[in-house]
């Protein structure tokens, strides 16, 4: 599962809309609350990136192949505390959940810290679930292809940004 950049103000409006509409926050302006979700979504993508581009470096340093990337990159978001992959959504709600609490725009929580998450957690998956997909959809056009080589990274790359732009989610 991933965080596409063109789905975190999607998934702001969403989620501040699911909080205010059961009266689990409140704010002066309920705009405040989108903000700050949006904001904590993008310091995550920046966190992630930081990750993905540290994971390269080590690659490149060690002369290992791109096969060894998730791997990598999994140790080196260990090392940071950023949950990746399946662990996404649950990390995302945590760090949203710390975040409502803390921040200055909102007002008033009302509700517990499990009832935030039960709020957000289907916002969050209808958003970030999108990975699957367009997973398949990419093996689906490279099924020529044979998975692990480097035409295989490269055509993988190559045809899921084109889908992607074409979704809107870069």
């Amino acid at each position: 599962m991933k965080l596409f950049p063109g789905k975190v103000d999607a998934i702001a409006a969403d989620g501040a809309r699911a909080l205010l509409a059961a009266k689990a926050v409140e704010a002066a302006r309920p705009k405040d609350v989108e903000i700050a979700i949006a904001a904590e979504l993008k310091r995550y993508l920046a966190e992630e990136r930081a990750v993905y581009d540290e994971a390269k470096v080590v690659l490149d340093r060690t002369g290992k192949s791109s096969t060894e990337m998730h791997r990598v990159r999994r140790l080196v978001a260990e090392e940071h505390g950023i949950g990746i992959g399946d662990e996404t959504i649950d990390h995302l709600l945590d760090r949203t959940v710390s975040m409502l609490l803390e921040d200055d725009g909102i007002d008033e929580v009302f509700v517990e810290d499990g009832e935030l998450r039960r709020l957000l957690a289907p916002v969050f998956r209808k958003h970030v679930n999108v990975d699957e997909a367009l997973d398949a959809e990419i093996r689906t056009q490279l099924r020529h292809v044979t998975e692990g080589t480097p035409q295989w990274d490269v055509e993988f790359n190559r045809i899921g940004e084109a889908i992607r732009r074409k979704r809107g989610l870069l």
